[in-house]
């Protein structure tokens, strides 16, 4: 006769924890904002072209990345910490989207994307000490 013992286990996430890291999101919104700054110097349009694919590559990349600490490192317990964290993301995400660095060359765009992911950032690393 076999016999199975129920057991509930609790963990915070999926994976170690050593698996998220904002710093990916933060890498890819450096490469968006050196993108910028190349275009502005730069009329030739085929190399405007290329810069094109590869901002919004990277800004969908940003997104993705930050969609995962959203979903899957972020528990309830730090969105009753942070109250502001869901905006955070969703405004850090909003950034990363048509309407900011994937829809156009703007460094200032870029600049807001790397603040809000620095502000999600320290959030992150606090959230590691506890």
């Amino acid at each position: 006769m076999i016999r199975f013992t129920r057991m509930t286990v609790s963990a915070h996430c999926d994976l170690p924890c050593g698996v998220y890291d904002p710093a990916q999101a933060r890498i890819e919104a450096e490469s968006i904002k050196a993108i910028c700054k190349k275009v502005a110097e730069n009329d030739d349009p085929d190399f405007r072209t290329r810069a094109a694919i590869i901002k919004e590559s990277r800004s969908h990349l940003v997104k993705e990345h930050l969609w995962v600490l959203w979903t899957d490192y972020f528990k309830p317990p730090h969105f009753e910490k942070y109250p502001n964290l869901n905006a955070l993301f969703n405004e850090a995400t909003k950034l990363a989207g048509a309407s900011g660095t994937k829809g156009s060359f703007d460094e200032a765009q870029a600049d807001a994307l790397l603040a809000k992911i620095a502000e999600i950032d320290a959030i992150f690393w606090e959230t590691k000490k506890a």
